[in-house]
């Protein structure tokens, strides 16, 4: 049985991402800040637990309580309050780059033991298109007219930080997938694409057997070249 561990699984992708998991037979913890918040996810059949990707204790306190871990799915992120150069401010910047960045980092390292104790570790950050420079300056692209620097400074970092993090663990599957313009509480639904296809990456790469690729950014529509 593979279990797996997925962050910010209360809505959205998250939700989604769970639930496809769970069809796929996986056994599901999903961390969320607030369990009374979890209502849809624990109806699915996932097993709760309170983790907020800012702090280390609820960290520590839930990979505690998971006697095994096969996959680990960081999920979660916000967007931030600064949307542009005129209401950008250092403390907006690091907020983000906390949540977003050092949380990945958080419960990576926590989870790495376990992790290592698997057959098949697999580990998927949630990226996003808005990250990739390329599609940022591209017209025609939906990220050509995102404005905001934050929220984009963090996703190009998590996708460094995911070829680096493939290239220290060559044992394991770490990837790192994009979403795409998904409607989600991020856009207030927006987006053109249904959950389901948003999670298509990111469940495919959850997935991954052995001779899977490492260190590679996807799309629903397969690899995005660096």
């Amino acid at each position: 049985m593979t279990t797996t561990l997925i962050t910010g699984a209360n809505r959205s992708l998250g939700l989604e991402t769970a639930r496809r998991l769970l069809e796929a037979g996986h056994t599901v913890y999903a961390g969320v800040r607030n369990p009374d918040d979890a209502v849809e996810v624990r109806a699915l059949g996932a097993t709760v637990v309170r983790l907020d990707v800012t702090d280390q204790s609820s960290i520590d306190e839930a990979v505690a309580s998971i006697p095994a871990l096969d996959v680990l799915v960081n999920n979660a992120g916000v967007l931030g309050t600064a949307h542009g150069v005129d209401d950008l401010t250092a403390d907006a910047m690091a907020s983000v780059l906390d949540a977003n960045v050092t949380g990945i980092v958080r419960v990576t390292q926590a989870a790495l033991p376990l992790l290592r104790a698997s057959e098949n570790p697999v580990i998927v950050n949630v990226a996003s298109g808005v990250g990739w420079p390329r599609f940022l300056s591209t017209p025609g692209h939906d990220e050509f007219h995102v404005p905001s620097i934050p929220y984009a400074a963090s996703k190009a970092a998590v996708i460094t930080l995911t070829v680096q993090y493939a290239k220290n663990l060559p044992g394991f599957r770490v990837n790192v997938s994009d979403p795409g313009y998904t409607a989600t509480d991020f856009n207030g639904h927006s987006g053109h694409q249904t959950v389901t296809e948003g999670t298509d990456a990111t469940v495919m790469l959850a997935l991954l057997g052995p001779d899977g690729p490492t260190g590679e950014f996807h799309n629903r529509h397969g690899r995005v070249d660096y």
